[in-house]
């Protein structure tokens, strides 16, 4: 792919709309609305990088209510021939195909490999890569069984959706403030991962969201870098690539 002139490509992850309650959430999501319409004049493609929602779990007839203003937006994107790459989170890897049918988003299960103006990015959500953290793992390849998705749609919306908040309340109760903590290069999942895949293959630049830390990490080689993109309930900022350098920014305030 390679940028018209004067366009942008624009990254953003870990919105979690939906918490911690129904004010804050508004709030946030009029605030990105805010920062897509500014970007669209610029933006040639939009990647948002996982855990758009806090919990997501999308029924054959029913989908959760709310979120409508941001749904319009990326369908005002995509209507007026913007590309917009929507990544599966750990918070919301229950979403299947109501965006794709009705917004017109391409879904990322899976982290990509792409060229953008002769750089080589690969871009994920960030759950799952590196060592360590096997309980976790071994419970995604559960959320991802068909079998398991198929019984949890067997339960009433009011009590499944219900039931997904709540546990994905205790998961950002049991994690606590660990997200805000960098561990270091040398035991950062991330920084590793990157740091193994480099030797195999070269990237210009890992682009994740999970973190919830905004990071511009030199890696080991010298040459390629790791951003992390921050989240919107606390940093409120977004990755840019102007087809020569890549920044982290915050919306409303410049360059992070």
């Amino acid at each position: 792919m390679n940028l018209a002139n004067g366009k942008k490509i624009y990254f953003a992850s870990d919105f979690h709309l939906g918490v911690p309650n129904y004010e804050s959430s508004r709030k946030r999501e009029d605030l990105i609305c805010s920062w897509l319409k500014q970007i669209k004049p610029t933006c040639q493609e939009l990647f948002l990088v996982g855990d758009v929602f806090d919990f997501w779990f999308e029924y054959k007839e029913a989908v959760p209510k709310g979120f409508v203003r941001l749904q319009g937006a990326i369908a005002d994107f995509t209507d007026s021939g913007i590309p917009v790459n929507f990544f599966i989170g750990n918070h919301d890897m229950w979403i299947f195909e109501y965006f794709e049918k009705e917004l017109g988003v391409k879904m990322h299960r899976k982290p990509i490999d792409i060229t953008i103006n002769s750089k080589r990015f690969f871009i994920g959500h960030g759950d799952g890569l590196g060592p360590g953290d096997n309980g976790y793992k071994f419970i995604k390849k559960v959320f991802a069984n068909r079998l398991c998705q198929w019984a949890f749609a067997r339960l009433h919306p009011n009590f499944g959706l219900g039931l997904g908040n709540y546990w994905s309340g205790k998961s950002r109760h049991a994690t606590g403030t660990s997200d805000e903590i960098y561990n270091g290069n040398d035991k950062e999942f991330l920084v590793v991962f990157c740091n193994d895949m480099i030797e195999k293959t070269y990237f210009d630049y890992f682009i994740f969201g999970h973190r919830h830390l905004v990071l511009d990490i030199m890696l080991k080689n010298q040459q390629s870098k790791y951003y992390n993109l921050g989240d919107w309930l606390k940093y409120n900022t977004y990755g840019e690539f102007d087809g020569n350098n890549f920044a982290i920014k915050t919306f409303n305030k410049g360059k992070y």
